[in-house]
Order: C-alpha cells, then sequence, then structure tokens
C-alpha cells in the first residue's frame, strides 16, 4: 500500500502533516493548496499501489478513423470546490475523468452546484457534459436542455433515457452485511442520511440505507432504534465527519448497544471511530466499525477501517469513454455497473472462509 511518507515526498511536506491532513486534524494550520495537494496526491498515488496496478487495465477508447474526437467536455459536480476535498471519494472520480481525457487530449471545463445555472453557455460550448453525483430533477432537465451529450457519473437517474455509471451499493450492502454476521454480529446498526433528492419520500430511500433495513427485515431483526439518519438535506455534502461523531454519540447512549456500526461512507467512520473511543470503548472488541469508499485515510486510522472499496477513478475514466462512444454515433442508452470490494481491515472482526468439505 502507498505510506504516509511517499505522499509526503511527492507533496514536499513532513510526514506528521500528511498524517493530520488525512485524519482532518481541525488544529492544524495549512494552507488550503497544500491541504489540497496532500489529498489530491494521497488518492492519485493510492490508485497505483501495487495491488491495484496489477489489475487488468483498460486502455482509452480507440477513435477509429472517421470518428470524431473529443475536444472539450464539462464536468458538473453535485457539490462545490470546497465541499468536494471533504470527500476524497470524489477527488477519485474527478481524477478518473482527468486521467482519461488526457489519453483523449481532451480540455474540460469544471463546474460545481452553484455555478450550474449561470454556466449553461460553457454546457452548450462543450462536446458533452459528464454529470458527477445526484442531481435532483429540475437539474437533470436544465443539463438535457444544454448538453449536446449528458452522462452520469457516480448517480443511476430513475429515467432510462441517461448514460451513467455507478457502483451498485444495494448489491454492495448486503455483501458487507452478509460478511459481518459471518463474523458473528448480531446487532448491526447503520449511521447515514435521508435522501430526498427527489424530493419527500421514505425516510429510507437512500440506497445503503434501504438495502441495510430490506436485510434486516428479511433476517427478522429490524430494529429501528439501530438507525441513525442526518436530517441535512441539502444538495451538498451530508455525510460529512461531524454526522458519525454525532449520531454515534446518541447510538451509545441507548441501553443494549450495537456489536458493529454500519456507516454511509468513511468520513462518518471516522467520526463514529472518535466518538467510540471518546467513551472509552475499543474498535473492535466493544464495538466495530465498518464502511464504504475506501478513502486514502482509511488504511492509515488507527485501527484501520474496514471498507466497501467504490473504484471511483474507474467510474470517472468510464464516463468519459461513453461521452466519446455517445459523440462517435451510438444511439442507444448504456447503463454500466463498476463491481466494488469489501476491505477487511482492523475495526471488525473477518468472517472465516468457508471450508471445503471433506473427501
Amino acid at each position: 500500500m502507498v505510506t504516509i511518507r511517499e505522499i509526503a515526498k511527492a507533496v514536499g511536506v513532513s510526514a506528521g502533516t500528511v498524517s493530520r491532513v488525512l485524519n482532518y486534524d481541525a488544529t492544524l494550520s495549512i494552507s488550503e493548496p497544500k491541504r489540497k495537494a496532500i489529498i489530491e496526491t494521497a488518492e492519485a498515488l493510492n490508485y497505483a499501489t501495487p495491488r491495484n496496478r496489477n489489475r487488468p487495465k483498460s486502455g482509452p477508447l480507440q477513435l477509429r478513423d472517421r470518428q470524431q474526437p473529443v475536444a472539450r467536455l464539462a464536468t458538473v459536480h453535485f457539490l462545490e470546490a470546497d465541499e468536494e476535498l471533504i470527500d476524497p471519494y470524489y477527488i477519485g472520480v474527478r481524477l478518473g475523468i482527468e486521467r482519461r481525457c488526457r489519453a483523449y487530449a481532451t480540455d474540460i471545463v469544471k463546474i460545481f452546484h452553484s455555478e450550474l445555472r449561470s454556466e449553461a453557455a460553457q454546457l452548450q460550448n462543450a462536446s458533452g457534459v459528464i454529470a458527477i453525483g445526484k442531481h435532483r430533477p429540475e437539474e437533470i432537465a436544465f443539463l438535457a436542455a444544454h448538453a449536446d451529450h449528458l452522462v452520469f457519473a457516480d448517480f443511476d437517474p430513475k429515467s432510462q433515457d441517461f448514460d451513467c455509471v455507478y457502483s451498485d451499493l444495494a448489491v454492495a450492502t448486503r455483501t458487507m452485511l452478509n460478511g459481518l454476521r459471518d463474523a458473528g454480529y448480531h446487532r448491526i446498526a447503520f449511521i447515514g442520511a435521508h435522501d430526498r433528492i427527489n424530493g419527500p419520500t421514505d425516510p429510507y430511500s437512500e440506497a445503503r440505507c434501504r438495502a441495510y433495513v430490506d436485510w434486516q427485515r428479511e433476517n427478522g431483526t429490524f430494529d429501528p432504534s439501530l438507525i441513525a439518519l442526518n436530517d441535512d438535506c441539502n444538495n451538498g455534502q451530508n455525510l460529512r465527519l461531524e454526522v458519525g461523531y454525532e449520531q454515534a454519540r446518541a447510538l451509545l447512549t441507548a441501553a443494549a448497544r450495537p456489536d458493529v456500526i454500519v456507516t454511509a461512507n468513511d468520513n462518518i467512520a471516522i467520526g463514529t471511530c472518535r466518538a467510540i473511543m471518546e467513551a472509552g470503548l475499543s474498535i473492535p472488541r466493544d464495538i466495530a466499525v465498518a464502511s464504504f469508499n475506501d478513502i486514502p485515510v482509511a488504511q492509515f486510522i488507527n485501527p484501520s477501517l474496514t471498507t466497501m472499496k467504490i473504484f471511483g477513478e474507474a467510474i470517472g475514466e468510464t464516463a468519459v469513454d461513453l461521452l466519446a462512444e455517445r459523440i462517435n454515433g451510438r444511439h442507444y442508452v448504456k447503463r454500466v455497473t463498476i463491481p466494488t470490494e469489501m476491505i477487511w481491515r482492523q475495526s471488525s472482526l473477518h468472517p472465516q472462509p468457508a471450508r471445503k468439505n471433506a473427501v
């Protein structure tokens, strides 16, 4: 795996500074450009670790004769620029887009959420648009009206009219829950957020939460007191470290504590771990923690974090390929799912591998 020293050397700072940035140390005084460089370098180097380098690589889509190159594309992020730094997973998606665009020699115009309406001309002047993350129906309609070609990255819109690439969070959640059950956990709690991207809906409508609830009901173990959801449902990032800290403290006051807390992303998991340790409890002996994304810090915190890896850079790369195909004449819709991978680390027990039947 990539080390803190490697990140520090690449950025030109001390290993201690890298550690404090990646662990969201609020007392650290550091410039925003330097903090951004550390987070982006950690993500980029993590993608290039020996384990990842040994994976089969997909090359850029080769344009045949008479095919049109992708001259210029626009990315539209559902977050703001400062919010992207809060969740390095989305930096991985962006790095994947940038990596693929270099292969195509394509220029990128970056538009963040608050700029969407004012940048209509930029959308119309681009060869195509990649929309990153969740977008409301009215925003999707605006994008479709101003983009010649539109692809969604890390979002599965309800409409079947658009290309998209994403990971199936429902399948990933069930895989995680099955693994935790096999590791011996019974009282499994969940920390996440309400998802009202399509207006007021079922309080459990967010994909990971919905899969958790369905799995618990199927197993006869559903207990609403084990669910803690953040109610900050604006367009920005509502899965922050602070959410995990606050919601975990609420769960810890219950008469019967959970055996393990599943969180909707690694940021929430970091806050959850802090709350558990402040309460004088041990991870994973007293309470285990598992989450989603596998951002670089997940391997550096103590204990290292069990998490479902979502391949953000692969999602970004694939989004560019889908856009190139559209520009070059593909007329049907493609919806691509990128598989996830469970990474078992120190914050939870591991399920034991199934034994083969004796001959």
